[in-house]
């Protein structure tokens, strides 16, 4: 199938899904200058607001996004957009600092399936010439909200206008929960997922709706009627009261998959590999992201000041991944990793030894635009290395890593904190060395590869 208007309008829907499930986890890191300062919240309790919303996630990865291989890509998308929009919005309005915790923990359920739902949604819908750039648009729209919450934090976060601005800040990025209703009109369900659940039948007719699209221009919001009525001839079928149409498609069965196939030849490497990678690679990603004003308060650098420098550094943001969308199909997404990996360890430890503010926004600059990118390319290149029927339980098993990683990394980096900045991006920087060193020895290759011709 050509590339054309369903695959425009289908990366949008699900990157404005992207956006506002990034907006959410960076947040943290522009309201937690503002809620240390204020008292809301002590360094400690911040922490474990950290924390809490990564175990959140951690749960959420392993319930949802292992669970989407069952309940369906399209599905798993909206709930997970709707709840995590419902406990932000919660969140807003917290009363105390053990509500806000709690209620952080909540949103994270559904914050930390959304993405590992988005790369194996994006994945399987679009042809295997263009997965990487197209991933790496979904993680483009993403990270537009890294500068968009910096600008809000530092307009809202000074301001009190009937309850404090960090509270605007969070009901804002709530506000994603207005678009669920859209997205769930206006999405087909993955035909790779129906057909390895042998729902053929359906597969074929959302097939149908989209070549209808892709070579003319009819065939529009046709997607869940044609695949009721497909369901309905399938049923008909396997009942005998309708004669089959001689297409062996429409009797297929389901494949049966199991969490134990991960641990078995060809997959046990690439599981091994990504846990790894997914267990170190958030302390280097999310130690910056989530601590970076923090970092500067603790270098003796106001919160206004903080916030400057920090909506200066976000707004390189959307870079990274706009290079991961004009280099992942034309330079191997492995050998990708490992250089930006290495990259983004070189430039932590710059960042964290600088003290001139021209030096501090230069780094963390830089070092926001390796990350992201790293980001956009390791989103593309975890997708590809486990079969349709096994994809969202490989990709959310090992990802769940992360989360658990991030939400104990969190009380590591407070911990390492009151030894100096300099002290926690060395560690930030180990953690990265060692991802270079175990996707380049454990990774495959997958560029330009049939997702079918990977999974062998």
């Amino acid at each position: 199938m050509p590339l054309g208007r369903f695959h425009r309008r289908f990366i949008a829907l699900v990157s404005l899904g992207n956006f506002f499930d990034l907006y959410d986890i960076f947040i943290v890191a522009y309201i937690g200058a503002a809620l240390q300062q204020s008292g809301f919240l002590s360094l400690r309790q911040f922490t474990f607001f950290v924390a809490a919303g990564f175990l959140g996630m951690f749960v959420g990865t392993v319930v949802f996004g292992m669970g989407s291989d069952r309940m369906g890509r399209r599905s798993a998308f909206i709930l997970l957009l709707l709840i995590y929009s419902v406990f932000t919005f919660a969140d807003a309005f917290a009363p105390t600092a053990a509500w806000l915790i709690a209620l952080r923990f909540f949103a994270g359920v559904g914050i930390g399936a959304e993405i590992v739902v988005i790369d194996t949604y994006v994945t399987e819908v679009v042809p295997g010439r263009a997965r990487g750039r197209y991933v790496a648009i979904t993680q483009v729209a993403g990270f537009c909200a890294v500068p968009v919450a910096a600008v809000l934090s530092r307009l809202l976060v000074p301001t009190h206008f009937l309850m404090s601005g960090w509270r605007w800040v969070m009901v804002i990025g709530a506000s994603g929960a207005l678009l669920t209703w859209w997205f769930r009109r206006r999405l087909p369900e993955s035909p790779r997922w129906l057909e390895s659940r042998g729902r053929a039948a359906e597969a074929d007719a959302i097939m149908s709706a989209l070549e209808s699209e892709s070579f003319s221009k009819e065939g529009r919001g046709i997607y869940k009627e044609d695949a009721e009525g497909a369901a309905a001839t399938e049923k008909k079928e396997k009942s005998g009261s309708l004669a089959p149409l001689g297409m062996t498609h429409g009797v297929a069965e389901a494949e049966r998959a199991s969490f134990w196939e991960l641990w078995r030849t060809p997959y046990l490497p690439r599981t091994v590999m990504l846990v790894i990678f997914q267990a170190l690679q958030t302390i280097g990603f999310y130690g910056f992201a989530n601590w970076a004003p923090t970092f500067l308060l603790k270098r003796g650098v106001s919160l206004l000041h903080s916030l400057e420098y920090t909506l200066l550094i976000a707004m390189v943001s959307p870079v990274g991944p706009l290079l991961a969308a004009w280099t992942s199909d034309r330079m191997e997404r492995k050998w990708t990793i490992v250089v930006l990996a290495l990259l983004v360890a070189g430039l932590g430890l710059g960042f964290g030894n600088s003290v001139a503010p021209l030096a501090v926004v230069g780094f963390g600059a830089l070092l926001t635009l390796a990350n992201y990118w790293f980001s956009a390319a390791f989103h593309a290149y975890q997708a590809e290395m486990f079969p349709t029927r096994l994809r969202a339980t490989g990709v959310g098993f090992t990802y769940s890593w992360s989360r658990l990683s991030a939400a104990f990394s969190s009380i590591l980096i407070g911990a390492v904190l009151v030894h100096g900045v300099p002290a926690v991006f060395a560690v930030l920087a180990v953690a990265m060395i060692l991802v270079a060193v175990v996707v380049g020895a454990l990774g495959p290759r997958t560029n330009g590869l049939v997702l079918e011709e990977i999974a062998r």
